[in-house]
């Protein structure tokens, strides 16, 4: 690393928790940008999803069972 590499990491590190935690959610941003149409979407399908479990209309799986499944059709 370079010499200002170490200076602003040691910059950050005496940084205050809320501010370290806005810095790394710039940084994931800028890796990996949001797509707010996308975003949308998946919070209303995944709303709707705990209405489904909440009203009944679906039933969840245990995880335990789920992979279970999954190894046994792996297994063959």
């Amino acid at each position: 690393m370079t010499i200002k590499t170490n200076e602003l990491i040691s910059m950050v590190e005496s940084l205050p928790v809320d501010i370290k935690t806005k810095l790394v959610e710039k940084i994931l941003d800028s890796l990996h940008p949001s797509q707010k149409e996308i975003d949308v979407l998946w919070a209303k399908e995944a709303e709707k999803r705990i209405d489904e479990i909440g009203t009944g209309k679906v039933k969840t799986i245990p995880g335990k069972d789920v992979f279970k499944e999954i190894n046994q059709k792996l297994a063959k």
